[in-house]
């Protein structure tokens, strides 16, 4: 009689460790995804305020090449180029996942391209000083440079989050949750050459 009441003793002693342990790791799990779902979250907002400035940047040129247009007759052909590079990081911000690698190089190099052509927009501007002068060029251009300026402080603060984000997904044990419920890996928004974003910040006063 002894004998059983340890053998029940011993069994129910293993069970509620077991249970226990499965409680545990339930906990930690839960865990794990509910933090990986916050960065996850995170980060998305990060690039929706990077797109909300995108979206300002590209409304903006068109206003400006027309203006740009009275004075710069005999430059059609960059006036063009910046149109079609406009185009071109408009339609590639549209629907952009941040977690595809494909459709986030596509749009860093759109808009590498239009930060390009928009330097040299501005770089040839300097030759029409009555162009210069006009208010409602001035006007366009501290738009859009504080609207360049929003662009690269949400980028820091998305690229930050992404980093969050992704070392949290790498990093054990929450691989393991992030492999099991597909969690993927985020691309950070880089841009090529700084430079090009600092040549659009043209003062025309």
């Amino acid at each position: 009689m002894t004998e059983f009441i340890f053998v029940g003793s011993a069994v129910l002693t293993i069970g509620i460790v077991v249970v226990a342990i499965i409680l545990i790791g339930l906990w930690l799990t839960v865990g794990q995804y509910n933090g990986l779902v916050k960065l996850r979250n995170r980060f998305r907002n990060g690039f929706a305020q990077i797109d909300v400035q995108l979206k300002r940047r590209h409304d903006l040129i068109p206003n400006l090449v027309e203006t740009a247009k009275t004075y710069m007759s005999h430059e059609r052909e960059t006036l063009e180029a910046v149109i079609q590079a406009r185009n071109a990081a408009s339609s590639a911000r549209q629907d952009v996942n941040p977690e595809s690698a494909e459709g986030m190089g596509k749009l860093m190099a759109a808009e590498g391209g239009l930060g390009s052509v928009m330097g040299r927009l501005f770089a040839l501007s300097e030759s029409y000083p009555d162009l210069r002068s006009n208010e409602n060029m001035k006007q366009l251009s501290e738009e859009l440079t504080a609207t360049e300026n929003k662009v690269a402080f949400a980028r820091q603060g998305y690229n930050d989050a992404v980093m969050n984000y992704n070392n949290k997904r790498e990093a054990f044990p929450s691989n393991i949750i992030a492999g099991m419920f597909n969690f993927s890996p985020a691309v950070l928004f880089e841009v090529a050459d700084e430079a090009e974003r600092e040549s659009v910040k043209v003062d025309f006063s």
